[in-house]
């Protein structure tokens, strides 16, 4: 089944005017906004964050034993409608399949967090080259192009991956398996790395195995910047705004994207990242402590 990757993520918040302002800082689009309802915030491709109040009687509900904020929502984007329609029949074989108006298909995964899949709403979109000049190979940038420039304007440019808290990990893997998900390395005693056919992504989906009554709901989520030099750059901004940083910057080693963490008010820690990994078919994954 061709699921290309995250598309949405739909958060339950109870600081709404806080919540705003830290996704316009953070650099994505206000599509619309009701301080009464909430607000919907694109990166440069069309993928998003929709935030509600987290009373809202038309969210789905909280993950188990989470409290608000939350995740309440992942919303996946795929293909085309015959790629729907397989996931359909597949989901529904052991558990309510609920369709919307819009054809978006809702459901719950094996550990309890509100999915949906829909036709992708990503779209092309055009940003600076950013390219990297190497000693031994051909410059990355033209004459006179200044990678540092204090002015730069740096906006998200697609979601990325997030990151689960479930209480049985293997269970979890095990129903992502079935839509088309593979491992591409996994933590011993925690859980895996896990990307669906339609994306060479190292990861939209982490998964760790609950040790504690406080490992619930979702552990962070990110958008891809373009470069090293944009995590460092937007995160510094973040910084003197007054956001508090949770960790980094650094480098992954299972996936090697660059990354600087935030504390944020949807009850999850929310990331900055760029430059992962690609893998195909040939990868073996990795296993390690």
């Amino acid at each position: 089944m061709n699921i290309l990757g995250l598309d949405h993520l739909v958060f339950g918040v109870e600081d709404m005017p806080g919540s705003r302002q830290y996704l316009l800082d953070y650099g994505l689009d206000e599509v619309d906004f009701d301080p009464a309802v909430g607000g919907t915030y694109t990166a440069l491709d069309g993928t998003g964050i929709t935030i509600r109040h987290g009373h809202d009687s038309g969210l789905p509900p909280l993950p188990p034993g989470a409290p608000s904020p939350c995740i309440r929502e992942t919303v996946y984007g795929v293909d085309n409608a015959a790629t729907l329609a397989a996931l359909r029949d597949e989901l529904a074989k052991d558990r309510e399949v609920r369709v919307d108006a819009q054809g978006t298909l809702h459901c719950l995964d094996d550990g309890g967090f509100a999915i949906a899949f829909r036709t992708t709403q990503r779209r092309p979109y055009t940003a600076r080259w950013l390219g990297f000049n190497v000693p031994g190979q051909p410059p990355g940038r033209a004459p006179n192009d200044c990678a540092a420039n204090p002015g730069e304007v740096i906006k998200p440019r697609t979601l990325s991956h997030i990151v689960y808290f479930v209480p049985d990990v293997k269970k979890a893997e095990a129903f992502y398996a079935r839509l088309g998900f593979v491992v591409t390395d996994r933590f011993n005693h925690l859980g895996p790395f896990m990307r669906p056919a339609g994306t060479a992504d190292h990861h939209t989906l982490f998964m760790i195995e609950r040790q504690n009554d406080h490992m619930v709901g979702c552990n962070h989520f990110t958008f891809h910047l373009g470069s090293a030099n944009e995590v460092l750059q937007h995160g510094w901004r973040f910084v003197k705004k007054g956001y508090k940083s949770f960790w980094g910057p650094g480098r992954h080693i299972l996936g090697s994207n660059f990354f600087w963490y935030f504390n944020s008010p949807f009850g999850a820690v929310m990331e900055v990242d760029a430059d992962m990994d690609l893998h195909d078919g040939a990868w073996a994954p990795r296993t390690i402590d």
